[in-house]
């Protein structure tokens, strides 16, 4: 995608000069509303509890029978396994089976509530607790839009990725690997995607893990960013890692655990259970393998650093027994995320749930129908970080512009909805009654417009003017909009300052490493 050029043919210069200044003025509405949105959300609103105490117990009782009876397997890494044989646990070649309570006796010094720094402190985010923080699309391979259709991603999509989620208010977190820059060699693109949300974003953002060295460049380029001092008592990175479900953690994750805990800086783990294929077919036994397998991660954070802050992940799907494509926005991934919020706010840790997720191959009906339902819930059920809260296509396989920010259009309407009701004076509007006479209107009175720019969540991207004005303006489907919409925030995007020594440093530490060795491209 690139950004849309200014028209060939220069209008009067009386209407261009107009059409400069309502430009302008936009563009400062716009940079206003940007710096004064809130940097995540403060939940007001009740949880939806799916579960009722006696089926909670249950699935909580079935997860401590597996990692006592069935155990969990820590594969290719003998240092993680001597921390759990020091812990106590029963070590039989790579599989650990821990007493019934002790992972969750363990997780009890992690962390309710925690900060992850940004570079500049606007955008600070609080994780856990009642608050709610929106994360983009992760780790796609592809990357798509309406002018270049479905492609590879490469440094560049990264890069402008990261600049439209930098625009964009109702995304909290810049995230990670937006798309995989796949014009870079594996063993040293986590480098350029780490600066890339560094040097173009000001938010907090997420590290590597791919490999223990990875990690290790990760915490190291944050400490140039943030200061190696502030880092010892300050998140200022987090990283997310899955399970190898069922039931087994490769090196990949436990060392990663071992590099960000160790630095006190923060762990998401987040089981991938397809139902039926990493986990049973029935909903309960996957969510209940899924919290044993999270509360094992939680638990191992807390032996490599008492403290260390941790985040319980939850990734469980359907899938088509008939072809074994995953699904999404079905009804059982629907109530797990449901049913996980209530099991997290029990065991007292952050809840990271995935966000608006869809098999549909196009932003079309069933990509809109499937992501709401699988981000409703993940809302309602009480996720304190949502990965894939914009811009998932294909099962996570595609990172989509247009429905990266059609997304986070409807994000900002759910945020909305998390904020609650107000019920005070001005939100029961007695002066407008006394002021309209029964059987007037409110459209001009004086309530109406004190309150006329923030009464109603405004949708960007919905058109909800006539027929008539639609076709005037070009018959514009979503899509369309949505693509012109990218194309703008790229066009007014300004790159934040920052630290030219820091910025040198950076640019320093990447060059030496990839001096070091070779391109690897698998």
């Amino acid at each position: 995608m690139t950004a849309a050029a200014e028209p060939a043919d220069n209008p009067p210069k009386q209407r261009r000069g107009g059409r400069t200044a309502r430009k302008k003025a936009r563009r400062a509405a716009e940079r206003k509303a940007h710096a004064s949105a809130p940097a995540y959300v403060k939940r007001k609103i009740p949880y939806y509890d799916f579960l009722d105490e006696e089926a909670l117990v249950a699935i909580e009782d079935h997860a401590d029978w597996l990692m006592q009876e069935i155990g969990i397997e820590f594969r290719d890494d003998p240092k993680a396994l001597e921390i759990w044989r020091e812990a106590g646990a029963d070590v039989d070649g790579v599989r650990v089976r821990m007493p019934r309570g002790m992972a969750r006796e363990l997780c009890k010094t992690i962390p309710e509530q925690f900060t992850q720094h940004a570079r500049n402190p606007h955008f600070n985010v609080e994780i856990g607790g009642t608050n709610a923080v929106f994360s983009p699309v992760h780790c796609a391979p592809f990357v798509s839009d309406l002018d270049e259709g479905r492609r590879y991603g490469n440094l560049k999509d990264l890069q402008q990725l990261i600049k439209i989620v930098y625009q964009t208010p109702s995304l909290h977190h810049s995230g990670g690997i937006l798309v995989e820059p796949c014009d870079v060699p594996v063993n040293k693109r986590h480098l350029d995607i780490v600066y890339a949300h560094m040097r173009y974003s000001e938010k907090a953002f997420l590290g590597a893990i791919t490999a223990k060295d990875r990690a290790e460049d990760s915490i190291a380029m944050t400490k140039l960013l943030f200061g190696e001092e502030f880092m010892q008592d300050h998140c200022c990175v987090i990283a997310n890692v899955n399970a190898n479900s069922p039931l087994m953690f490769d090196k990949v994750a436990t060392e990663a655990i071992q590099v960000y805990s160790s630095n006190n800086q923060a762990m998401i783990v987040a089981p991938f259970i397809l139902g039926g294929a990493m986990g049973p077919v029935t909903t309960a036994a996957s969510l209940a393998q899924a919290l044993a397998e999270g509360m094992a991660a939680g638990a191992f954070t807390q032996l490599v650093r008492k403290g260390a802050p941790f985040v319980l992940g939850n990734f469980l799907s359907s899938m088509s027994l008939k072809s074994g494509a995953p699904t999404f926005g079905m009804p059982e991934p629907v109530m797990s995320n449901y049913a996980i919020g209530q099991l997290a706010r029990r065991l007292r840790v952050p809840l990271r749930c995935g966000g608006a997720l869809t098999a549909s191959k196009r932003c079309d009906a069933q990509a809109a129908y499937e992501s709401e339902n699988s981000l409703h819930s993940t809302v309602l059920g009480g996720a304190n970080f949502v990965v894939h809260a914009a811009g998932w296509l294909e099962g996570g396989l595609v990172s989509s512009y247009e429905k990266l920010v059609l997304d986070a259009d409807r994000l900002g309407g759910m945020q909305r909805m998390l904020r609650g009701m107000a019920t005070d004076d001005n939100a029961l509007a007695k002066d407008a009654y006394r002021e309209v006479e029964p059987g007037g209107h409110f459209l001009g009175c004086g309530h109406t417009m004190a309150n006329y720019e923030t009464a109603f969540y405004d949708a960007k991207l919905s058109d909800s003017e006539s027929v008539e004005q639609w076709t005037e303006n070009g018959s514009k489907e979503a899509v369309v909009r949505a693509n012109e919409h990218c194309k703008h925030l790229l066009n007014e995007y300004q790159m934040p300052d920052l630290d030219p020594a820091i910025d040198e440093a950076l640019l320093d530490f990447m060059e030496r490493k990839k001096k070091a060795s070779e391109d690897k491209w698998y």
